[in-house]
């Protein structure tokens, strides 16, 4: 029965990563490695859990690239793009030009027609976007300036997909056998048509896709907002997917590139926050799946019976990119330890390849035996990267150091004043304000320059530069300043500037701005004695306002948030020694809790017996204050 056979799969899919991610996990691999592991263990080619032929693994691989593309695509707005227009147009330019260029000129040496020459190029060319991002983000890299523009190039290669998948159909030559196709090939819309009339085709569906969803698609959604149901928008995202998906087959191009379109369609509704929100928990799981079905899809069988060629492909394909992209770095004046980490991630090959390599072998492009040469090939090469990535992390990044390249030249600083403040966002803007307002002199450094050009178009001083350099700091007067006002949303950068004030400036006393209690506890090791939750003030407001729409007195619900802030900073104080030993925090935190909600009912049965017998509130206000 296919419905038992279906869940058996699900079963195997969903076991093998419960068990093999957190296995990779506790060895100090990523999750990626684990996924693919688990793919050559349950596969056709292991111990045969999953599809002989293994078509319905390839159904997982491209249901997880099709909600992978629509992610991607739906997160992709127009203000990320133009701020990382240079890196896309110009390092991803370079990159895929120069791969395609240099792997078709090697595979037309080795004597294969100069069109399936080419269009290998063009396939080799692509990194793999999900392993990319996935290692990139667990790794917490990718911020860094490497990690940003292997983003970049990464975009760039998705859009190059379009042309390439354009161009297919015009490199078939007719010079080998034809494919098969069953009678699939009966339901397509350019059966029969010149291959100018196709790509006509194409650019007429893809136009109009854009202009549905831009003048049509928010008006649907504004139609299932009404309905207040949540699980709606869900079902309509998938209805969307799958129609364009559906679409784009029609017309001889992937389906994954169709859900990319629709994802960039949605990235500018105003209903797209929802629709990340509902779609998001499938993200890790999909992307999962179709992790298992790569290590699953490599075929061990060719491998074994060709360990030589598909050696030489796999290793000769990294080689290239690596000197590539180092070179491409090079040009674009990367740091040397940023530069090793853009070349390391992107130097394999991508899932884009499947589908290019499918469509090449079905436009009479490619070869089938050559095709799965570089299946193989292709799937070892992604099955690689995160060792790659483990061998920088623990052997290469240690040696070389993890300095950033600054995007420009910071600002001369020709002033001097009692207080420095790092960070000018929402946070730090208001401190400024205030002690500007009281005469108090500042002097704000800020590390993004796009927001600093904005705050000098509000007219307000910022000066551009990396607070954790000395020579910055003693520009911005830290020498004869006395306070430095921390307010970075940035954890990592907020203690690499408190570890340099400490050695450099260690009379300066630091106020620092906390995004939780696990950064506060951190900040206390550090020695900063004055920590703030940037969330606590805001809380208790609200906690004092919720209380007196309750009926509580005002006096009552002001007293309650000093005592509840008073012994929650104690507690921070207090735990922060207990923080590594998870059973002994665990234990004073509840006992805190308990003490602190006992203190504050004992609080409120004594203000009531006060009232009870008459006492006057006012006394009892002012009596309470100098006992404070």
């Amino acid at each position: 029965m296919y419905g038992e056979k279906f869940f058996f799969q699900a079963l195997v899919f969903l076991a093998a990563a419960v068990i093999s991610v957190p296995i990779a996990k506790r060895l100090g691999l990523s999750s990626v490695l684990g996924y693919l592991f688990a793919g050559f263990i349950i596969g056709p080619y292991g111990l045969g859990f999953i599809g002989a032929e293994g078509q319905d693994i390839m159904h997982f691989a491209e249901f997880g690239v099709i909600m992978m593309l629509f992610l991607v695509g739906i997160e992709l707005e127009p203000t990320v793009l133009w701020r990382l227009r240079s890196p896309i147009l110009g390092m991803g330019g370079i990159q895929v030009f120069a791969t395609t260029a240099i792997i078709s000129l090697i595979a037309y040496a080795f004597g294969l027609p100069f069109n399936t020459a080419l269009a290998i190029g063009m396939i080799l060319s692509l990194s793999s976007t999900a392993i990319v991002i996935q290692t990139l983000n667990e790794k917490r890299l990718i911020k860094t300036d490497g990690g940003q523009r292997s983003f970049s190039v990464l975009l760039f290669q998705d859009l190059a997909v379009i042309p390439m998948l354009s161009l297919m159909p015009l490199l078939a030559l007719n010079t080998l056998p034809a494919v098969s196709q069953g009678d699939a090939k009966s339901a397509l819309w350019v059966e029969g048509l010149p291959g100018w009339l196709h790509a006509l085709l194409v650019l007429v569906v893809i136009t109009s896709i854009v202009i549905v969803g831009r003048f049509i698609a928010r008006h649907i959604f504004r139609a299932i907002a009404k309905t207040q149901l949540r699980e709606i928008f869900t079902a309509a995202a998938l209805l969307l997917v799958i129609g364009i998906a559906i679409l784009m087959s029609k017309i001889e191009l992937s389906p994954a590139l169709g859900t990319f379109i629709a994802g960039v369609v949605l990235a500018n509704c105003e209903y797209r926050h929802e629709l990340v929100s509902d779609i998001e928990p499938f993200k890790g799981l999909l992307l999962g799946l179709f992790f298992i079905s790569i290590g699953a899809s490599i075929d061990f069988n060719l491998i074994k019976s060709s360990p030589y060629i598909i050696a030489g492909i796999v290793f000769g394909l990294m080689l290239i990119k690596l000197f590539i992209l180092f070179g491409v770095g090079r040009i674009f004046k990367m740091g040397f330890d940023q530069n090793v980490l853009f070349a390391f991630a992107l130097a394999q090959g991508s899932e884009f390849a499947f589908v290019l390599l499918s469509f090449a072998v079905q436009n009479n492009v490619i070869a089938k035996e050559i095709s799965s040469l570089l299946v193989a090939a292709v799937a070892l090469s992604m099955s690689l990267t995160p060792l790659l990535m483990l061998l920088y992390e623990k052997i290469i990044q240690p040696k070389i150091g993890t300095k950033e390249r600054q995007a420009k030249e910071a600002d001369a600083i020709d002033e001097r004043n009692p207080v420095i403040i790092v960070g000018f966002g929402s946070f730090g803007s208001i401190i400024g304000r205030l002690l500007r307002a009281n005469g108090v002199g500042i002097t704000v450094l800020e590390t993004d320059s796009d927001k600093v050009e904005l705050l000098r178009k509000l007219g307000l001083k910022v000066f551009y530069g990396d607070a954790s350099r000395y020579d910055l700091l003693h520009a911005a007067g830290a020498d004869e300043a006395k306070i430095l006002i921390l307010a970075l949303n940035d954890d990592e950068k907020s203690l690499e500037i408190i570890n340099a004030v400490k050695r450099r400036f260690p009379h300066l006393k630091i106020f620092a701005r906390a995004s939780d209690r696990t950064q506060a506890y951190e900040l206390l090791e550090a020695g900063v004695k004055h920590v703030y939750l940037e969330s606590l003030d805001t809380s208790l407001r609200v906690g004092v306002d919720a209380l007196k729409a309750l009926g509580f007195r005002a006096y009552q619900a002001y007293r309650a948030s000093k005592i509840f802030r008073y012994h929650d900073e104690k507690s921070i104080i207090e735990l922060s020694h207990l923080r590594h030993d998870k059973k002994g925090y665990i234990t004073q935190a509840r006992q805190r809790i308990e003490d602190l909600e006992q203190l504050l009912l004992s609080e409120l049965r004594e203000e009531k017996e006060h009232v009870d017998v008459g006492w006057d509130t006012t006394t009892m206000r002012e009596d309470s204050a100098e006992k404070r």
